[in-house]
């Protein structure tokens, strides 16, 4: 059942994004994260599993259980390095191969720079041309915190999904007793169905946060530093979030 759900509906609940879906995207990221130039928030999500037969740790992971991991793509081994996991991803390799259908560069504030299209995501993910991530280390200067402050900001939504998605089908509340490839199965008709679901009914606040169990994966090692000119892109949106036109007036409070 699970997998005639993925194969019948995926076509019409998780489509390919066209550059005018894009664009229609990143103008409800600005309107309501107040973060321009965004193609949305990505995370991952640990889904827990009794321990496959055979399997040794393949699948435990630093939170010291089993599992496999939703992001964007499905059915990574747990034990494996968050930022290894998003490289292995289809987005990731789709991103660096450029057939993503990402708009060209714009710019986010008058005379500023062409600046790319960008996911944020939290410090497990690598800095990438079309990825932003928080600075890292201690001591950071008020542009720095301000800039981690309104990716942290943006990437609220993504926490919110995958509290509904948990929440919606609670099946995730509880280790899955399947053999991997079925668990497979559950996690991708669980996202087509949750795509049915808020296309027919839209949000609803409650599904959001009440129970929301504790696995949102955070890095457990040094990810490393992007090139001169990924920092600099990144150094741009800092500039942006201090600038008349694009600080928010609470900002300075939250850091």
């Amino acid at each position: 059942v699970c997998r005639n759900i993925w194969i019948h509906m995926k076509d019409m609940c998780m489509e390919q994004l066209t550059e005018d879906k894009w664009k229609d995207i990143i103008n409800r990221f600005k309107q309501t994260a107040k973060f321009p130039n965004c193609l949305g928030a990505v995370d991952g999500k640990h889904i827990r599993i009794i321990q496959p037969a055979q399997s040794g740790s393949a699948y435990y992971n630093c939170k010291n259980y089993f599992s496999i991991i939703l992001l964007a793509d499905i059915g990574s081994y747990g034990r494996h390095a968050d930022s290894a996991i998003s490289e292995e991803s289809c987005l990731y390799k789709m991103l660096r191969e450029k057939k993503l259908n990402i708009p060209p560069p714009s710019t986010i504030s008058q005379n500023g720079p062409l600046l790319p299209n960008v996911f944020i995501g939290d410090e497990a993910f690598s800095l990438q041309e079309n990825l932003m991530r928080p600075y890292g280390g201690k001591n950071l200067a008020e542009k720095k915190l301000i800039f981690n402050y309104r990716l942290s900001r943006a990437r609220r939504y993504i926490e919110c999904t995958f509290g509904i998605l948990a929440n919606k089908w609670r099946i995730f509340h509880r280790p899955l007793n399947v053999s991997v490839d079925f668990a497979v199965d559950i996690v991708k008709s669980s996202c087509v169905l949750h795509n049915y679901v808020k296309q027919r009914d839209g949000n609803k606040l409650e599904d959001t946060f009440e129970g929301l169990p504790h696995s949102i994966i955070h890095s457990t090692q040094q990810v490393r530093p992007g090139g001169p000119m990924l920092t600099t892109i990144r150094e741009e949106f800092a500039n942006y979030f201090v600038s008349e036109e694009g600080k928010l007036d609470w900002q300075w409070n939250m850091i």
